[in-house]
């Protein structure tokens, strides 16, 4: 039996999560440490601040039908970015003891066939998190090139016009932007990553169930294969216990951002700045759900080989 951290395909997307305050070291969780203060200005200060800014800009635009809908556009998906880090730091302990379980030996592969056979399934999720960062970082930094102007209307306690003002509010909120962004992208794409093991462990289980015939089959390998189904049933549920309300969250906000994106483009010329972003930042939400929604269908296929 080989061997595999299945880690090491998610390092990146782990990296990523850490600098963004959202994954304490190994395998400890939150607690009172640098690191925990850290995550409370990431999470709170900058990617909470700057949502809570805009959020109540709505009480002051609510009379211009553009900038209303150009304010809600923006900041449905980003109040959803924010609760799907609440309920990721919330469960952050038990998603570590759910990839910790992939160490077991019943998910280890049985044989150099068995790791080529899996290494195309595990790159296209490498593919999948690259391109995706890809299109949210090409969004941000079209929406960061404003002249004279914030790139997201919002309100603050003070004159922001006069500087040096300006230039630490034009930094904040792209500070901001980058990080609900970026923790958008790597929870969305860590849930992926776990579909992507479910669909492995899925292949690994038939090939072993497709060599059990011949002079070689025991009654040792058969019951191997019934624990090693057990534990994918195992994983598979507490996969989808950790993530159905981010979920149900996610389709929801998608289906307002998609309507409101429709409109906006009635308002805007497609081919300006304005049109970019907004079919930039409609790109990346269609992209998301269509991500979940592949991963999950191929789930659903594996359970029926």
């Amino acid at each position: 039996m080989l061997t595999i951290d299945w880690n090491f395909t998610i390092k990146r997307n782990i990296f990523i999560l850490q600098l963004l305050g959202l994954w304490p070291q190994e395998d400890e969780v939150y607690k009172l440490n640098l690191y925990s203060i850290y995550a409370f200005v990431s999470i709170v200060v900058i990617m909470g601040g700057h949502n809570f800014f805009q959020t109540v800009n709505i009480c002051f635009v609510y009379t211009d039908l553009e900038a209303l809908a150009t304010t809600i556009f923006i900041t449905s998906t980003e109040v959803l970015v924010l609760v799907k880090v609440y309920f990721f730091t919330q469960n952050i302990g038990r998603l570590k003891k759910l990839l910790s379980l992939l160490k077991k030996d019943v998910f280890q592969p049985r044989n150099e066939r068995q790791v080529e056979m899996i290494k195309p399934i595990l790159n296209f999720w490498k593919n999948v998190h690259g391109s995706f960062m890809f299109i949210v970082v090409s969004t941000i930094i079209v929406q960061s090139i404003n002249k004279n102007q914030l790139p997201f209307s919002a309100w603050y306690p003070y004159d922001y016009t006069i500087s040096p003002l300006y230039e630490l509010t034009y930094l904040y909120q792209v500070v901001g932007m980058w990080y609900i962004a970026l923790s958008n992208v790597n929870i969305g794409t860590l849930f992926y990553a776990l579909l992507t093991y479910v669909v492995v462990q899925c292949d690994i289980l038939c090939d072993d169930c497709k060599n059990l015939t011949g002079p070689l089959i025991s009654n040792q390998r058969i019951i191997s294969c019934i624990k090693h189904h057990k534990e994918i049933l195992s994983f598979s549920e507490s996969v989808n216990d950790l993530f159905e309300m981010v979920i149900l969250g996610q389709f929801v906000t998608s289906t307002i951002v998609i309507a409101t994106t429709l409109f906006m483009l009635t308002l805007v010329d497609p081919l300006s700045k304005e049109g970019l972003i907004t079919v930039l930042y409609a790109m990346a939400v269609i992209t998301e759900i269509f991500i979940y929604c592949w991963f999950g269908n191929q789930v659903d296929l594996k359970t029926l080989l």
